[in-house]
């Protein structure tokens, strides 16, 4: 699998990443098992994990399979923390940011992180004390490399340059931004992706298939091993599931049997191949559905294809 550098870093990651919000609840770490080895063996690198998957689960799971499955130095691990609420206070308190990466760390059972996605943006706290976590978390060997999580435009250009200013730039620079970013989800379009790509972060695309709608598993009702049908994820793909949405489903369907290949490819490749995107993270229930996203990695649109579903799923 290629790598992509994050943004003007020197972190490389793989250009689909492996998302883990499912394990501990809902993937067995069985499973998660043979999903983390099925992409490393691919050439994957990049685990996406955060604690507020399975309540923690999730990284209690992946910590485990990196003293096991795989060897910790095979992967690019970035985790996700929101900071713990308490005496120590809540979201980018300096004292909470850093009491959460302790915890996520723990979990992990791990040392340091690779990339560490930290809420960057609290009206609450100075901006100035957020970002000196960082500094504390690069300096103590506790993070390699910092990003921000689902910033707005404003919010990541404000911060960005902040960081540019202060003492130390090269540590407490972001390099990265998560954010939602599908052919359902282009509204980072508008003024994220700009603010990322004059200020040098890489975008890390999550819900690339459109929380699932894009693999056309929808069009004839609700799967009963889908997580439509899920209790806990129901509405976090019924928001997806539009007349817009279908307009596009049917259009990747139609692109996909022209090229003899699935939907999931298809909307993965756009997705994974917009400027700026260094890796579009994929989540899966199993290693069979994991391997149908990783076989996207040998598929190219070709140019008149890419423009059809730019304009069929054009936002405005």
């Amino acid at each position: 699998m290629q790598r992509r550098p994050v943004g003007g870093s020197g972190l490389e990651v793989s250009r689909i990443g492996l998302g883990t919000m499912t394990w501990g609840d809902g993937t067995s770490p069985e499973d998660a098992g043979a999903q983390l080895t099925a992409f490393v063996d691919a050439g994957g690198t990049l685990v996406e994990t955060a604690d507020d998957y399975g309540g923690g689960a999730a990284q209690q799971v992946l910590g485990g399979l990196l003293r096991g499955a795989v060897r910790r130095d095979d992967v690019v691990v970035a985790g996700r923390g929101a900071a713990l609420a308490g005496p120590l206070g809540e979201r980018a308190s300096r004292a909470g940011l850093l009491a959460s990466l302790d915890a996520v760390l723990r979990r992990l059972g791990v040392e340091h992180l690779d990339l560490w996605q930290f809420p960057g943006w609290d009206p609450r706290v100075p901006l100035d004390e957020t970002l000196s976590a960082v500094q504390v978390a690069v300096y103590s060997g506790r993070v390699r490399y910092a990003g921000l999580v689902a910033p707005r435009g404003w919010q990541l250009a404000t911060v960005a340059g902040r960081a540019a200013a202060g003492p130390d730039p090269a540590v407490v620079r972001p390099v990265s931004a998560q954010v939602e970013y599908s052919l359902l989800a282009r509204e980072a379009e508008a003024e994220l992706l700009p603010a990322a790509a004059h200020h040098g972060l890489g975008l890390l695309a999550w819900a690339p298939l459109g929380r699932g709608v894009l693999t056309g598993k929808y069009t004839d009702g609700t799967p009963a091993d889908s997580r439509a049908a899920s209790a806990v994820l129901a509405s976090y793909v019924e928001t997806r599931r539009t007349a817009h949405a279908n307009r596009i489903v049917q259009s990747v369907l139609t692109a996909a049997d022209g090229l003899g290949a699935s939907p999931l490819s298809v909307a993965l490749t756009w997705v994974r191949d917009r400027p700026g995107v260094a890796s579009a993270v994929v989540g899966a229930r199993d290693a069979a559905q994991l391997r149908a996203s990783l076989a996207a990695d040998d598929l190219t649109l070709p140019a008149e294809i890419r423009t059809a579903l730019d304009d069929v799923s054009d936002p405005v």
